[in-house]
């Protein structure tokens, strides 16, 4: 790859709201002066580029496997062009570690497959597991990912008409033991009051989704520092879900209701009590890529967390607890500009006027 030309940027960095100047040598930015550096941009609000802290990249629209890396890279670029220059994939059937340090690609935080219990997630997704098989599971993708594992915490029991958790604590519990012990962190997909808990109380690094949570919940979560990716936009289609599923199961359906409609509060709660958010879409399936813009502001606007916290949250505290940091001296050279303060209308971020990504202009 031919070596990049030094960039310059000048404007307010958020969050430290100082008017600065950075210098982007090759995929590192320095606050000292550049000799010929070409400056890409001057004035405006510069923050770390934003990350998806959920997202599958390796799910394709419909909820199948994608079969090549080619869609997978597709798929990120869709998020890059908005201003996604981080993205966590929370679980993907198809393996793509070439994109790992691709330079059209966002930075990845990867999971393996979704571990499940047999018929608990979409037909093709998940690696299914006995409970005997799941904590060799966990080790297994842990390794396939480069710093994640994702478990199916719960789904539609038909036995009992509703959600219901997929495996017992103690199996739970020794999975997630397995994937630390492996070098992993473990996120679980979450939506019963049940699960949750007891995903909580054994240890979990994330909870997504996390319809079910309880005050008890969010407090030990805070408590623990267990991270909260609420994916509100796909929340919003448990309607839908609840629609579909009427006529066989109509207890199941209007638990899905009662979920969605109490939500909001759910996520206000869980961020007054101190728990970590991170902005996450669920993107890929029924999610479209490119909308992270749209999650902001729906945890800004429904759930009434402050514009400064949403920005937190889907940038420089988010990029901190990947591990990519962010506009530092030594930090890497992704960045997004905008021509208006997004603390004081959010909306800004819809429309990025510069976006950096591995000291290379993208836009």
């Amino acid at each position: 790859m031919r070596e990049l030309t030094p960039l310059h940027v000048r404007g307010v960095v958020l969050p430290d709201d100082t008017t600065r100047d950075l210098w982007l040598v090759g995929d590192r930015v320095t606050f000292e002066p550049v000799a010929g550096a070409e400056t890409i941009s001057d004035g405006g609000f510069v923050l770390p580029g934003l990350v998806d802290a959920h997202c599958h990249i390796g799910i394709a629209a419909g909820g199948a496997a994608i079969s090549t890396v080619e869609q997978a890279l597709a798929a990120a670029v869709i998020d890059r062009d908005a201003g996604t220059l981080a993205i966590r994939d929370a679980g993907s059937p198809f393996p793509y570690p070439e994109l790992d340090d691709h330079p059209d690609a966002p930075r990845l935080s990867r999971a393996g497959r979704h571990l499940a219990a047999p018929k608990t997630h979409l037909k093709g997704i998940p690696v299914e597991c006995s409970p005997e098989e799941l904590p060799a599971a966990a080790a297994e993708q842990a390794r396939a990912g480069n710093g994640w594992v994702k478990l199916v915490g719960d789904w539609l029991d038909r036995s009992l008409a509703d959600l219901g958790p997929t495996f017992e604590p103690e199996v739970l519990a020794a999975a997630i033991d397995a994937a630390h012990a492996a070098g992993a962190r473990v996120a679980v997909h979450t939506f019963s009051e049940t699960a949750v808990s007891t995903l909580v109380r054994a240890g979990v690094d994330s909870v997504e989704h996390g319809t079910g949570l309880s005050l008890d919940n969010v407090d030990e979560m805070a408590r623990r520092g267990t991270v909260l990716v609420p994916t509100m936009i796909n929340i919003e289609t448990f309607d839908d879900i609840a629609a579909r599923a009427q006529e066989k199961f109509p207890g199941y359906a209007a638990h899905m209701r009662d979920l969605h409609a109490r939500f909001p509060e759910v996520v206000r709660a869980a961020h007054e009590a101190g728990v970590p958010i991170r902005v996450g879409t669920d993107a890929g399936g029924a999610i479209p890529h490119g909308v992270c813009a749209d999650e902001m502001l729906m945890l800004h606007e429904r759930a009434g967390m402050s514009a400064i916290d949403v920005l937190a949250a889907a940038s420089w505290e988010a990029r901190d607890w990947l591990g990519f940091p962010g506009l530092v001296e030594g930090g890497l050279a992704d960045l997004v500009v905008y021509d208006a303060d997004p603390r004081a209308d959010l909306r800004v971020v819809r429309d990025p006027r510069r976006i950096v990504l591995r000291g290379r202009v993208i836009r």
